[in-house]
């Protein structure tokens, strides 16, 4: 499926890591390529929905890169190797597809144990505030 809008990255605005997974990249993307947008908003529940994700319990983060979605450890992959100084992790797809997505699934899983949650939303300061889609 194509989504009109690229370089997009749905995330899960009531995880911490997922919240912090956000801000590493946006302070990395100097070029200001990607926009984000949390899965709580309209648009990220629109963009979810979509894509077969279910908005109440996301099992994954999504990126739409080059008209495509990337879901899983390819999504994260997709970022980084589009980061300065990151290149190098687009080797990181010749580990197998079902192990990469393995290691994504159990911290996923557990996420909010280990990491912790939001009550709401975090709210990003005002600069990262104008690429943020709601």
């Amino acid at each position: 499926m194509q989504w009109p809008d690229d370089d997009v990255i749905l995330y899960d605005g009531v995880c911490v890591l997922c919240s912090r997974w956000i801000r590493f990249v946006a302070v990395r993307d100097t070029a200001r390529r990607f926009r984000f947008t949390a899965i709580q908003s309209p648009y990220g529940t629109r963009l979810a929905q979509a894509f077969g994700i279910d908005p109440r319990d996301p099992d994954t983060n999504a990126v739409i890169h080059g008209g495509a979605a990337h879901f899983k450890s390819d999504g994260a992959l997709t970022v980084l190797s589009n980061l300065p100084g990151w290149r190098w992790a687009g080797a990181l797809r010749r580990v197998p597809k079902p192990l990469r997505d393995a290691v994504y699934d159990l911290v996923a899983q557990n996420r909010y144990r280990i990491f912790g949650k939001y009550e709401a939303c975090f709210v990003p300061d005002a600069e990262f505030r104008g690429r943020v889609m709601e």
